[in-house]
């Protein structure tokens, strides 16, 4: 068949002329097929998937009941555009009972967005003209970079380092560079480094944001999961509403990982551009959904016992890792631990990157895990993997632990 005109007509940003073409085969999509192979080679062994990014259970009970309810109502039938007032409203006082976060207007300083992927890739559409910089962390999630490119920006990475307990070096970005700068991406607790920021970090963003007149993005997605006290949100720390905004999703916090719910809170200019941009491209999530989110965002207390089964999930896995010669801690925030990957095994095998231990562990012991190179070689192994109860727990980390040990890793 003789190529289509088509071909010729798809735009730079995505590829141009070879969009469809590319060879290069993807970390997640080699994940995916090193799987497949895996299965197939070893159908009768369990396969032990540890690089879920995504809760493990259904929403609570009465979240879903919530919806049946609300999504039987005709009222509720149509298009929500840029979202109800009962959510904001009830957004707002989330914000205040949960993290103390208070003077957020339910009218000019929120909004809903489906899923808090949208969001991200939206805000480039507000604020980045050609040639302007958006700093982004690394390693981390790269949707904002992804369309500030698209919209002929530049991207600047900002590599998160152990040495610096994860954190960026906001001190050591090109001078010339901060003077085209317009968005800075932050996210914590942090995927995947399980990271979680300082009250005194926050202080040095804006600080840094009003000095290099910089629009704040901080991705709060795995904020509700804290494990040493009181969840930290960028809005409790004083000035945050005047350099940017903080973006909640509903996925991790209530297992609402489908229903694309998020919401955006913070500076009143940046929330109606957002606002703006979104009103041109979506018309709002289904006022059922919207409702039942409120229903999760009056009961805390789901949020409360998600932690504690992922709490004492990771506690299990820094065990088993440790057990087996890796560096695993106890993260203070998200459902993920970020360990350095070993050099190699004592089987003869060596790893000159993440990504080759994480194929060779599926592939010899059928054990899933996401691996980075970005800044270091580490393996994250999520606490979502899928487990009965608290017994099956036990069962499926030991099982990991046993399957570790047989490899006998160098590190």
């Amino acid at each position: 068949m003789p190529e289509s005109y088509i071909q010729k007509l798809f735009a730079d940003r995505i590829g141009g002329s070879k969009f469809g073409k590319e060879t290069k085969i993807y970390k997640f999509e080699k994940i995916k097929r090193a799987k497949a192979a895996a299965r197939k080679a070893q159908p009768n062994v369990e396969l032990l998937d540890f690089g879920v990014g995504e809760p493990d259970e259904m929403a609570f009970p009465m979240v879903v009941e919530a919806l049946k309810i609300e999504c039987a109502k005709p009222e509720n039938r149509g298009y929500a555009d840029n979202g109800i007032q009962e959510l904001k409203d009830a957004a707002v006082k989330y914000m205040e009972r949960f993290y103390g976060v208070k003077g957020i207007d339910p009218v000019k300083e929120i909004l809903h967005s489906i899923g808090s992927k949208p969001a991200f890739a939206m805000f480039p559409s507000a604020f980045i003209n050609e040639g302007d910089v958006a700093l982004v962390t690394v390693p981390g999630y790269p949707i904002l970079a992804t369309h500030t490119q698209w919209y002929g920006g530049n991207v600047i990475l900002l590599p998160l380092k152990e040495e610096n307990n994860f954190l960026p070096d906001i001190n050591a970005i090109d001078k010339e560079e901060l003077k085209k700068a317009k968005l800075l991406y932050i996210n914590y607790p942090n995927n995947p480094t399980g990271a979680v920021a300082t009250a005194d970090f926050f202080k040095k963003v804006i600080e840094f944001a009003k000095k290099h007149n910089i629009v704040v993005v901080h991705d709060a997605a795995y904020a509700a999961l804290s494990y040493n006290g009181k969840p930290l949100s960028f809005l409790s720390i004083d000035g945050a509403k005047d350099v940017g905004v903080e973006i909640h999703s509903f996925s991790k916090a209530f297992n609402m990982t489908g229903w694309r719910l998020a919401f955006v809170a913070g500076n009143e200019k940046v929330i109606s551009a957002f606002g703006h941009v979104k009103d041109n491209y979506d018309s709002g999530q289904f006022i059922a959904i919207q409702k039942a989110g409120i229903y999760a965002l009056e009961h805390t207390e789901i949020t409360e016992k998600i932690a504690v089964k992922y709490k004492r999930r990771l506690e299990l896995m820094v065990e088993a890792l440790n057990s087996a010669g890796f560096s695993a801690k106890m993260p203070q925030g998200s459902f993920y631990l970020y360990v350095g990957a070993p050099k190699g095994a004592k089987k003869g095998s060596k790893f000159k990157t993440a990504e080759d231990v994480s194929e060779y562990l599926i592939t010899e012991k059928l054990i899933s895990t996401v691996p980075w190179d970005d800044v270091g070689h580490y393996l994250r192994f999520s606490a979502t993997f899928v487990a009965k109860n608290e017994e099956d727990e036990r069962r499926v980390i030991g099982e990991m632990k046993k399957r570790l040990g047989e490899l006998e890793l160098e590190f």
